[in-house]
C-alpha cells in the first residue's frame, strides 16, 4: 500500500449548493480500482472549477480495504444540544498559516479560546511544539480526520482519564537517535506518568518523502505503510493510542532553509497523510513526530529563530508533545446508539467552528450542512483561495471576522444567544412586511402556479 496526493480540477456546480454529495460523487468517479480517498481540502476556487487536492491510498496487491468507513460518510445531526458550548478549533496542518502553522503556535490561541466555551476540540497541528503541548485542561487533542468524522455525524468523541500509547518507531542506522526516541518514552512514562505498553522498532520501515502541491501546500508521499498496518494489527489489543516516530526524506538544505528563509513546513503534511490512514483504519487517536535523519541534521547549529518554530530548534525527537497530547486523547465511539450518552460528543454536540478565511474541507462542509456556525478569521493568513461567504450558509450561520479576539466574541455571542447587530451600531431599524389584500394574495398565488406549470 502506498500513499499519495493528487489534484482534481472540478467544475464549479450552480450557486455551489450540494457542494458535499458533489465533490463526493466527482472524487468517486475519478478513483482507480484499489484506490480510496483519505484526505480532501479545496486549496483554490475561481468562476469555473474548484481546485481540490487528495489524498489517496492505493491498495496495491492488497484485496481488503482496510477503511472502516468512507471519509465522505455522512450523517445528519436532527438537533442541537445547547447544554454545553463546544467550539472545534481548526488550522490544517501543510497551509503555512500565519498563527498555528509553525511549531505550536497556536498553543497560547487554544487557551484563550477554550476559556470561551465548555470544551475545545483541536487538533495536534495547533499545540504540538516539540518537547511542549500546552492543551488546556478543557481542550480535547483530537486527530484530524477523526475530527472531520466527528463533524460529518460519523463517530462521537469520549473522554477517558488516561491511555495505553504504543509508540511505532523506525530502527534507526544511528543507533544514537533511536536511543533519543527510547528515552523520550522513558521520561514519558516517568515524567507524565504515562502508560506505553509497547514500543514496536521496525527494520522493514514505511518510506515518507515531503513534497508540495501545484498550490504550495506541504503534501508528500509514503510507501510500504502495509508494514506498519500489519505491526499494528498484531498488537492491536495491547493499545489506545498510536504515537509514531519515523524519518521524513527532504532534500538536506530544507533543515536550514526551514528556520531561516520562512518556508512552508514540508513534514507536516505528509504527517497528517499517515495519521488520517492510521486514525481511520484503526478508530484509536495517533499522531506523528518526526526523526532528525543524521547526527549531522540534529546537530544543526541555526542560530536564534523565528519564535514560531523556537520550539523545533532546542529538541532532539519532537515526541513530548504527542505524547501529552495522546495520553489523555479522546475515545473514538463509532457506535451511533452512543451519541445521545451524557459523556460523548457528537455532531449535535458541536456548538462552532473556527477556522481561517478561506479553508474549505470535510469540516467546513460537513458544518455548511450540518448547520453548525462558522467563524472564519481573516488574519490567519494562508493558502487557501475560497470565498467562504459564497456558500449557501443559512443566515446567522457564517461569521467573517479580522481577528481571533473577535472570534472568541462571537462565540460568547452565540453562547448567550446574542444576535450580534443588537451590540453594534448604527442597529438598523426593524424591517416591517406590508400584508397583502386578498385580492394580491390570490393573485400571487395564481403566479406561482403559472410558473410550476412550465
Amino acid at each position: 500500500m502506498r500513499l499519495y496526493e493528487k489534484e482534481l480540477v472540478v467544475p464549479v456546480i450552480k450557486d455551489h449548493q450540494n457542494l458535499l454529495a458533489y465533490l463526493k460523487a466527482k472524487v468517486a468517479s475519478d478513483m482507480r480500482a484499489g484506490e480510496i480517498p483519505i484526505r480532501l481540502a479545496v486549496t483554490k476556487t475561481d468562476e469555473k472549477h474548484y481546485h481540490v487536492e487528495l489524498g489517496v491510498l492505493d491498495l496495491g496487491s492488497v484485496c481488503e480495504n482496510p477503511m472502516k468507513e468512507s471519509i465522505f460518510t455522512f450523517k445528519s445531526r436532527q438537533l442541537e444540544n445547547v447544554k454545553k458550548f463546544n467550539a472545534v478549533l481548526l488550522i490544517p496542518t501543510g497551509i503555512d498559516a500565519e498563527l498555528g502553522g509553525h511549531s505550536g503556535d497556536g498553543g497560547p490561541l487554544s487557551r484563550l479560546m477554550a476559556s470561551a466555551c465548555d470544551t475545545l476540540i483541536t487538533h495536534p497541528n495547533v499545540v504540538n511544539a516539540a518537547d511542549v503541548n500546552e492543551l488546556p485542561d478543557n481542550g480535547l487533542y483530537v486527530e484530524g480526520s477523526v475530527i472531520s468524522r466527528l463533524m460529518m455525524g460519523a463517530v462521537g468523541l469520549q473522554k477517558v482519564r488516561g491511555n495505553r500509547v504504543a509508540l511505532v518507531m523506525d530502527d534507526h542506522v544511528d543507533r544514537c537517535i533511536s536511543e533519543h526516541t527510547i528515552n523520550a518514552v522513558s521520561t514519558a512514562r516517568a515524567a507524565l506518568g504515562m502508560d506505553c505498553p509497547l514500543v514496536i522498532k521496525m527494520e522493514d520501515k514505511i518510506d515518507m518523502y515531503a513534497t508540495y502541491s501545484p498550490s504550495g501546500c506541504a503534501v508528500g508521499q509514503i510507501d510500504h505503510i502495509q508494514r506498519m498496518v500489519d505491526a499494528l494489527e498484531e498488537h492491536r489489543s495491547k493499545f489506545d493510542a498510536i504515537a509514531i516516530s519515523s524519518t521524513i526524506r527532504v532534500p538536506t538544505n530544507y533543515h536550514a532553509d526551514y528556520f531561516l528563509d520562512g518556508m512552508v513546513n514540508p513534514w507536516g503534511g505528509v504527517e497528517a497523510m499517515l495519521t488520517h490512514t492510521i486514525s481511520s483504519i484503526f478508530n484509536v487517536p495517533s499522531a506523528h513526530s518526526p526523526m532528525m535523519e543524521s547526527q549531522e541534521i540534529m546537530n544543526l547549529n541555526v542560530g536564534v529563530v523565528d519564535p514560531r518554530k523556537a520550539a523545533e530548534a532546542v529538541s532532539v525527537t519532537y515526541l513530548h508533545c504527542v505524547f501529552k497530547g495522546l495520553n489523555r486523547s479522546p475515545r473514538v465511539v463509532t457506535d451511533s446508539e452512543l451519541f445521545g450518552s451524557s459523556n460523548v460528543i457528537s455532531a449535535s454536540d458541536v456548538s462552532c467552528l473556527v477556522i481561517p478565511d478561506g479553508c474549505i474541507g470535510l469540516p467546513t462542509l460537513a458544518a455548511l450542512e450540518q448547520g453548525i456556525p462558522v467563524i472564519a478569521v481573516r488574519e490567519n493568513k494562508n493558502l487557501m483561495k475560497n470565498r467562504l461567504e459564497d456558500l449557501p450558509f443559512d443566515s446567522g450561520k457564517l461569521f467573517l471576522v479580522d481577528s481571533y479576539l473577535e472570534a472568541i466574541g462571537v462565540m460568547t455571542a452565540l453562547k448567550t444567544g446574542l444576535a450580534l447587530e443588537s451590540v453594534k451600531r448604527p442597529i438598523a431599524n426593524t424591517t416591517v412586511i406590508p400584508e397583502l389584500k386578498e385580492e394580491e394574495s390570490i393573485e400571487n398565488y395564481k403566479n406561482v402556479v403559472r410558473l410550476r406549470a412550465r
